[in-house]
C-alpha cells in the first residue's frame, strides 16, 4: 500500500512536470517561437523565470498567478494544463501501473493535451503533431494489444468517416463544417486504439462537443456560424476510452444481452 501511494504520487509529479513542457509547446506554437530557446520568460516584460518560478502547479499558486517582476497576470490555462496532465498520469498509473501501456498512453495523452489547447485557442490541429502521431500510433498499437488489422481499419474508418462528413456538409451547405485537422486526428486515434474504439470516441466526443458548444456559444455570445473547436472533445473521448472504454462497452453489451 505504501509503495502504491508513493508511485501514485510520483506519477502525479511526472504528469505535472510534463504539463509544464506542454505549456511551452502550446504557447510557443501559437506565438510562432522555438520550443528550445529562449528560456521561459514573462511575455510582457521578458523577465526570465528562475527555477522556483517554474515549479509546476506550486509556482503558479505561490505567485498568485502573476509575474514576479511586472505583476502581469498569468493565464490560468497554464495551471489547468499542468493539473490535467498530472491527473491524467495518475489515472493511467492507477489503471495500468508503470507498464508499457502507461508510457504509451502518457505520450499520447500529452499529444492530445497540446492539440486540444492549440485548437481551443486558434482552431488548428497542427500537422506537426497529427502526422508523426499517426506513425507513432501504428507502431504503438501492437504494444497495447491492438493488432495491425484493427489498427489499420481504425485509421481508415476514423479518418474516412470524418472525411465523408466534411465533404457531405460542404456539398449541402456550400462551406466546410469540419476541419481537415479533425480528420487527421481521428486517423491517429483510430490507428492507436483500433476500429472498435471509434464508435465510443465519436459518441462521447459528439455528446461532450454538443454540451461544450452550447456553453461556448452562450459564453462568447456567438452564433452557430462561428467555428467551434471539435478536436478537444475527440481527444477527451479517446482518453476516456483508454481509461474506461472497454469496460463501458462490455457493460453496455451485457445490458443488451439481458
Amino acid at each position: 500500500m505504501t509503495h502504491s501511494i508513493f508511485f501514485a504520487f510520483i506519477s502525479f509529479i511526472l504528469g505535472a512536470c510534463l504539463g509544464s513542457f506542454y505549456n511551452v509547446c502550446i504557447y510557443r506554437y501559437i506565438a510562432g517561437e522555438s520550443i528550445v530557446t529562449p528560456r521561459s520568460h514573462c511575455p510582457k516584460c521578458s523577465h526570465v523565470l528562475s527555477w522556483w518560478e517554474n515549479i509546476p502547479i506550486i509556482s503558479y499558486l505561490i505567485l498568485k498567478g502573476r509575474c514576479l517582476k511586472c505583476g502581469e497576470k498569468i493565464s490560468i490555462k497554464y495551471l489547468v494544463v499542468e493539473l490535467i496532465s498530472a491527473i491524467w498520469a495518475l489515472g493511467i498509473y492507477l489503471k495500468f501501473g508503470f507498464s508499457i501501456p502507461f508510457f504509451i498512453f502518457l505520450l499520447f495523452g500529452g499529444i492530445f493535451i497540446i492539440l486540444s489547447f492549440i485548437d481551443l485557442e486558434i482552431f488548428i490541429l497542427p500537422d506537426e503533431l497529427t502526422l508523426p502521431g499517426s506513425i507513432l500510433a501504428f507502431l504503438s498499437a501492437p504494444l497495447i494489444g491492438v493488432v495491425f488489422k484493427l489498427s489499420l481499419w481504425g485509421a481508415v474508418f476514423g479518418g474516412g468517416f470524418f472525411f465523408l462528413i466534411q465533404q457531405g456538409y460542404k456539398l449541402i451547405r456550400g462551406r466546410e463544417g469540419l476541419g481537415t485537422g479533425d480528420i487527421k486526428l481521428m486517423f491517429m486515434i483510430g490507428a492507436l486504439l483500433g476500429i472498435t474504439a471509434i464508435p465510443f470516441v465519436v459518441f462521447v466526443g459528439s455528446i461532450m462537443g454538443l454540451l461544450g458548444g452550447l456553453y461556448y456559444l452562450k459564453k462568447q455570445n456567438q452564433t452557430t456560424q462561428n467555428p467551434i473547436p471539435f478536436g478537444p472533445f475527440l481527444c477527451l473521448g479517446a482518453c476516456l476510452y483508454m481509461l474506461i472504454g472497454k469496460e463501458v462497452i462490455l457493460w453496455y453489451l451485457g445490458l443488451l444481452s439481458k
